[in-house]
């Protein structure tokens, strides 16, 4: 059965590679440009929605960015991370619902496919292999924590900040999604490992490591080159002084 599920994966990245199953060459880059704006339109109304309550982080990635860039206590992490987990979860199993009642073995077939699960090889839409999508991982989840410490911050923050969150997140969703399925959010690839079967969850801790490493490294840049220049411009304007006639 796994083999079969290999073999299947293998021939549907073929089909995509070749454009064998599109009617004309640019039918995939439509697709996933619609799926990434569908993405980003979706972050940018829950963003707008809950950013006042928890933050509006909605990616294990962009929490500990927060927390790494001393936004968010570190005690809050775990709990985050879990709610974002289990509301990824629920959200895929309502498309498990839904494909239940679907076409005659419409999930069957999806899930053969691997269930829209991020990972390399015959998982990769585009055939990539783990260090491209290494590469891709660690690059836009910097992008996307970089924007949202930037957008957010308490003394810089902008009314247009969900709007930049969003555009973003389109724009990595549409980068990552041929390369590896998609990117920066490891309760998405959980959830999505979950349904996919043995190969999307051996490839799972790719997407685990590597943007929670990077989410925390820019985390603690931002603190670091940002932060501590507000902090001590705040300082030189309470002793009267300005940055710009310092010696």
């Amino acid at each position: 059965m796994r083999d079969h599920r290999r073999t299947t994966r293998r021939e549907a990245g073929m089909r995509r590679r070749t454009g064998m199953t599109e009617p004309h060459p640019g039918a995939g880059s439509a697709v996933n440009l619609t799926v990434a704006l569908a993405f980003g339109i979706a972050l940018l109304a829950a963003f707008s929605s809950f950013a006042g309550i928890s933050g509006g982080h909605f990616s294990p990635a962009v929490t500990i960015g927060a927390a790494a860039a001393g936004r968010l206590p570190w005690r809050d992490v775990l709990p985050y991370v879990l709610a974002q987990v289990v509301g990824a979860v629920i959200a895929t199993t309502a498309l498990i619902v839904v494909g239940l009642f679907g076409p005659e073995r419409w999930l069957e077939r999806v899930q053969d496919a691997g269930f829209a699960s991020t990972g390399w090889g015959t998982l990769s839409p585009g055939g990539f292999g783990m260090p491209a999508v290494i590469v891709i991982e660690v690059v836009l989840t910097v992008l996307l924590v970089l924007v949202f410490l930037s957008v957010t911050h308490p003394e810089r923050r902008t009314a247009a900040g969900g709007v930049a969150i969003g555009l973003t997140f389109a724009a990595v969703q549409f980068v990552a999604i041929p390369v590896a399925g998609g990117a920066a959010n490891p309760a998405r690839s959980i959830a999505t490992a979950i349904y996919g079967g043995l190969d999307p969850l051996a490839q799972l801790w790719v997407f685990l490591v590597f943007p929670a490493v990077a989410a925390a490294a820019i985390g603690v840049a931002y603190r670091a080159l940002f932060d501590g220049t507000v902090q001590l411009s705040e300082r030189e304007s309470d002793r009267g002084e300005s940055p710009v006639s310092r010696p």
